[in-house]
């Protein structure tokens, strides 16, 4: 099996247009190494987890927010304000997504792969 650490994740858009992608890469990736609950309330974290999960969580988000959250040294920290900062996408994505599924018609792809990406892209 090929190193798991080589794989690279999309870094945060400062836009927040990947926010939802990132959420999901980054819960995994954590509760893969073990370190999910230095993202969690009340956790017991040594210096070393607290340390890995942030320079983990600073690789992956764009540079200028990068600078923006430069003094937060906790990772639960930083997690809450990109969640506080960017949770409000949730409302914007779910009706978009509603929109695109009432108006997806078969006929507008000239093949089924193409609609099956369209449809597994909104569902997601």
């Amino acid at each position: 099996m090929t190193n798991i650490e080589n794989q690279k994740f999309i870094a945060l858009d400062i836009s927040g247009k990947n926010y939802l992608f990132l959420v999901l890469d980054v819960k995994l990736h954590l509760s893969a190494k073990k370190l999910r609950h230095t993202i969690e309330e009340e956790n017991a974290v040594t210096n070393e987890e607290r340390a890995t999960a942030l320079i983990f969580l600073r690789h992956h988000i764009d540079d200028g927010l990068k600078y923006e959250y430069l003094t937060v040294e906790n990772p639960l920290e930083l997690w809450q304000n990109l969640n506080d900062r960017f949770e409000h996408l949730k409302a914007v994505v779910k009706p978009k997504a509603l929109n695109d599924w009432a108006h997806l018609r078969f006929q507008d792809f000239k093949t089924v792969s193409e609609y099956n990406f369209t449809l597994f892209k909104i569902t997601s």
